[in-house]
């Protein structure tokens, strides 16, 4: 597996694990991400770090990041009270 298959793979793994985490889909965790190019701006230059730590550190980091670019989705869906 070449570094860009790793990336791609991790980003796959982040989407996944937020929407077990949130109840939701990957598809919708997808696509709130893409609508802030936040695959592109957040997940892949995050990659060195992020992909060191543990699952639920990553999808607590994902979670924020959703948190700070659409408090909406994340509160509607029930990970932040």
């Amino acid at each position: 597996m070449n570094q860009t298959q790793r990336e791609t793979a991790f980003v796959i793994f982040c989407i996944e694990n937020t929407a077990l985490r949130l109840g939701i889909s990957g598809a919708e965790v997808y696509w709130e991400l893409q609508k802030a190019n936040g695959i592109s701006e957040y997940l892949y230059p995050s990659y060195p770090t992020l992909h060191t730590q543990s699952k639920e550190y990553i999808v607590d980091e994902v979670i924020q990041y959703l948190a700070q670019i659409n408090p909406d989705f994340i509160y509607k869906k029930g990970a932040m009270a």
